[in-house]
């Protein structure tokens, strides 16, 4: 099993940043590489893309809605993995949820390839 649990959300003036941690525990990886991605929800829509990396190498990719604003990084010596949020716009208000890939090496944008999820955290951007 995984634990993934999200922290860093809140409510921010339309401009300001903000920065997502996502800490992995539980079961070990040792040897193995898998991916991690960042997803967004709003109420009565469905689960959205933002950004996703691979856990080592370092492929990154973004939805085009923040490409640009947002960056994914990670610290393999803590287990965490950040959420970069600069330029935030009130459509960005969102529940954010981090996610583990533990089949795939290589991230992917859909959400049913992500087996382990965190419990997500509340961002509200004001305008």
């Amino acid at each position: 099993q995984v634990q993934l649990v999200e922290s860093g959300g809140g409510l921010v003036q339309a401009g300001g940043s903000l920065r997502l941690s996502c800490a992995a525990s539980g079961r070990t990886f040792s040897g193995s590489r898998y991916a991690m991605g960042w997803f967004r929800q709003s109420p009565g829509k469905e689960r959205e893309f933002i950004a996703a990396m691979n856990w080592s190498g370092g492929s990154t990719y973004y939805a085009d809605s923040v490409k640009g604003r947002f960056t994914i990084s990670r610290d393999n010596a803590k287990r965490t993995v950040y959420l970069q949020m600069n330029s935030l716009k009130p459509e960005d208000t969102a529940v954010y949820y981090c996610a583990a890939d533990t089949r795939r090496s290589m991230p992917t944008m859909i959400p049913r390839n992500y087996d382990y999820w965190g419990q997500g955290t509340q961002v509200t951007v004001s305008s």
